[in-house]
């Protein structure tokens, strides 16, 4: 096990899986010579060479059609948006061509193809760059969607995305890339689409993800230094959607929190919510409690950009209304 950052992690999945097999390369702005906005394929270039990594124009539909079209060449491309916000300049690729193929073509086509791109606020760059519209890729049928929140999920996710035969929109929290963590050493993998406890506990299950996740686990100290135990169920993959944990979490803890770093209205919150009252609604002894990011375009200003963005004061309240 050995203790790095998550920007190192993905980098090494990267790295790791480009080795393995020649047909991975990457391909998005500035992802070659200048080695990446946030310096995850430094020193790609010159170890892999130009046919390898690729540095693309400024245009999203570009970089996205591109790997579309490599993939279904056999090749296994890893496409990178500078952020996610410019995801929807591409979202024709992304939603009737990525997420349908296989469907519409019956199987005959696969298309091995992963999407990473940043999300999140946190770093003052405005409501146009600062958005968390994950839930909007995880409702399309066809598009695996992961957004981990540990170093050692990012590695192991990554690694499973780019060995997968399934469009993967890969999500990477922007304020998570310095975060530290274990990550075992070797081929590590961890399964798309399963959930997982991070944290035990018996008094409410906190359900989160990506930054989400962070936020809870400062939260859950503080908790238990008032003997409130907390247990943080974390889903990783927003597309397939593990359930099952979060069930079994309830049935224990006959209490829910859902935290995420999207707005309430329509976000991950509001599904899991749907499918916890469907399918586990006799186990719970107080409504579900939401945390997220208030209902404005995220602010530029640092004061006011936090004031919007879901705090650990706001998780530890919503934790203790629903005791």
């Amino acid at each position: 096990m050995t203790g790095i950052t998550m920007r190192e992690a993905i980098s090494q999945a990267l790295w790791e899986e480009m080795e393995r097999d020649s047909k991975v390369f990457i391909l998005g702005e500035e992802v070659g010579v200048w080695g990446g906005t946030y310096a995850v394929t430094k020193g790609f270039y010159d170890h892999f060479g130009a046919e390898r990594v690729r540095d693309t124009p400024i245009s999203e539909a570009t970089i996205v059609g591109t790997a579309i079209g490599a993939a279904l060449r056999g090749l296994r491309p890893v496409a990178e948006l500078m952020t996610i916000n410019f995801a929807f300049s591409a979202m024709d690729h992304i939603v009737n061509q990525a997420a349908k193929m296989h469907y519409m073509f019956n199987g005959q086509m696969t298309l091995p193809l992963v999407i990473r791109t940043v999300s999140g606020g946190g770093r003052q760059l405005g409501a146009t760059h600062s958005q968390t519209p994950d839930v909007i890729f995880a409702h399309f049928p066809g598009l695996k969607v992961v957004s981990p929140g540990t170093p050692a999920d990012a590695k192991g996710l990554l690694k499973s995305a780019i060995r997968s035969n399934d469009p993967v929109f890969f999500i990477e929290q922007a304020t998570l890339y310095q975060t530290r963590g274990e990550v075992p050493d070797g081929d590590h993998l961890i399964p798309i689409g399963k959930s997982t406890i991070q944290r035990k506990g018996s008094d409410v299950t906190v359900v989160t993800y990506s930054k989400g996740l962070e936020l809870s686990l400062k939260a859950a100290d503080l908790l238990s230094a008032e003997d409130i135990e907390i247990e943080i169920v974390d889903l990783r993959t927003l597309r397939p959607l593990d359930i099952s944990p979060v069930l079994d979490s309830i049935k224990k803890t006959n209490r829910a929190v859902i935290v995420e770093e999207g707005w309430l209205s329509y976000g991950v919150g509001a599904e899991v919510s749907a499918r916890i009252y469907e399918e586990a609604f006799d186990d719970l002894d107080s409504p579900i409690q939401r945390v997220a990011q208030k209902e404005v375009p995220l602010p530029y200003n640092r004061t006011l950009e936090q004031m919007a963005l879901p705090q650990v004061e706001d998780i530890i309240r919503a934790v203790k209304e629903v005791r």
